[in-house]
Order: structure tokens, then C-alpha cells, then sequence
């Protein structure tokens, strides 16, 4: 593996998987990342299978840290009790058991909104930010990650708060604006009261917006009148990638 990488980082979604080498002194790929489809069954053997296949590519040594962000909670020594965009095959799976022994290495699995979280809190977006960063995503639903003086709290589902009688994902979500075919000024007016609740609830220092839309934040972040410093991602979609691999690093 390329010499300027501390660790290494796979984002697992549920159309492609992808990997790097990550510098984790600039918080960049230290090589240009590797895309596989995930397969169409995609099975826990299956996907292992493309990252083992991505870890041979690299020649990634046995002692660089390797994480894995996964599109589910991730719970230390627990098995999968809940996955949406890959094989129902994966309940019961212990996530980091199951991928280290199947790839022949140890590895360190983390949920994917978290992996994003703690990328834009150590190098993007809220880097040297001090107390609470909530790194949202706005998509399909709402992905959430707490991070606190830069350590996670993992497995957030603040996506799905209550508000207007709604999921709040179904309320405030990219998917809603576009659903209802909302103006940027109305569906900025929802983002208002998500973000004043979450406000009231957690007193952040700084939100951090993602997902697709957040290159276009300059069309709605006008209209959202919090008290809390709102910003955009700096990472955009390498933030997977780098923010599991900064996991992996410092976990023992």
C-alpha cells in the first residue's frame, strides 16, 4: 500500500462498495479509490468476498488499521438485529467477527452516518470544532452522528424524532422536498423546525448538513433561522471512506 496512508477505509452502500488508502494527517485518499458494484445478492459472504477483493488490490499490510462503514447500527460484540439496503441474509451477523474472519484480518466496522460524522468533525466541515458536532445527512431519510469532543456517540437514529405528527425523515428529508415538490424557501421552513428541535434537545455547537443536496446549500440554508452555526460538508462522498478509516485507527 502506498506509503503516505496511515490506515485504510471501505464504504459499504447498497450499490456499490468502495475503498482507499487514507492520509489521516489531511484527511484525504492517499490513492485514487476503488469502486466494485455490490452484488445483486448481497450476501454477508458475498460483500466480504469484494472486500477482501479490495484489501488484495491495495496490498494492504497486516498492521494498517482497516474500518468499515455499514448501512446499519453497529453494536460492539452484538449481532445485526436490523439492515435495510443489503441481504436480510446479514441479521444475526456479529459485524466484525464475521467480515475479520472472513477477510483473514482484523477489522473495525462502523455505522455509516457515524463514519461520515466523525470524517467531517476530524477533518472537514467542524474540524477543531469544541463540544457537540450533530453531522446530519439529508436524502432519502435524515442519517444522524453525535460526535462530543471528537468521540462518537454511536448509532443515532435522530432521523426519526417526531415532528408535525411525522417521522421526522418523512417531514424533513430530501425526499419530502422533493415528494411534495416544495419550494427551497418551504422546505427550509421544515429544516427549521427539525433543526430548532434538535437545538432544544442537545444545544449543540455546530450542525454539519450532507447528503446530495448539501452541494446546493446556498439555496436553502437562507432559510433556515436557527441560533446554532450551520455548515455544510467539506467531504462529501469520501467521507465514508476516510471516517472509517480514522476509526479504525484509534480503536484498540
Amino acid at each position: 500500500m502506498i506509503e503516505t496512508a496511515q490506515a485504510f477505509g471501505i464504504d459499504i452502500g447498497g450499490s456499490g462498495i468502495k475503498g482507499a488508502p487514507v492520509d489521516l494527517i489531511n484527511g484525504k485518499f492517499a490513492d485514487e479509490r476503488l469502486r466494485i458494484p455490490t452484488p445483486e445478492v448481497s450476501t454477508p459472504e458475498a460483500v466480504a468476498d469484494i472486500v477482501k477483493q479490495i484489501l488484495d488490490h491495495y496490498e494492504v499490510s497486516d498492521g494498517t488499521p482497516v474500518g468499515i462503514a455499514f448501512p446499519a447500527p453497529v453494536k460492539r460484540g452484538k449481532k445485526l438485529d436490523w439492515i435495510a439496503n443489503l441481504d436480510q441474509s446479514w441479521i444475526g451477523v456479529d459485524l466484525n467477527a464475521f467480515v475479520s474472519e472472513h477477510v483473514g484480518r482484523r477489522v473495525h466496522v462502523v455505522n455509516d452516518a457515524d463514519a461520515a460524522g466523525l470524517a467531517e468533525a476530524q477533518f472537514g466541515a467542524a474540524k477543531d470544532t469544541k463540544g457537540l458536532v450533530i453531522a446530519t445527512t439529508l436524502g432519502t431519510g435524515i442519517g444522524t452522528a453525535l460526535i462530543m469532543n471528537g468521540v462518537l456517540v454511536p448509532n443515532t437514529e435522530l432521523g426519526h424524532i417526531e415532528l408535525e405528527g411525522k417521522d421526522a425523515e418523512k417531514y424533513a428529508a430530501d425526499s419530502a422536498r422533493s415528494a411534495n415538490e416544495l419550494t427551497w424557501k418551504k422546505w427550509g421552513k421544515r429544516l427549521t423546525k427539525y433543526y430548532s428541535t434538535m437545538e432544544k434537545l442537545f444545544s449543540p455547537d455546530v450542525f454539519v448538513v450532507g447528503g446530495g443536496v448539501s452541494k446546493k446549500s446556498e439555496k436553502f440554508f437562507e432559510f433556515i433561522n436557527i441560533q446554532t452555526p450551520i455548515v455544510p460538508a467539506a467531504l462529501l462522498n469520501d467521507a465514508g471512506i476516510v471516517g472509517a478509516a480514522y476509526y479504525a485507527s484509534v480503536q484498540e
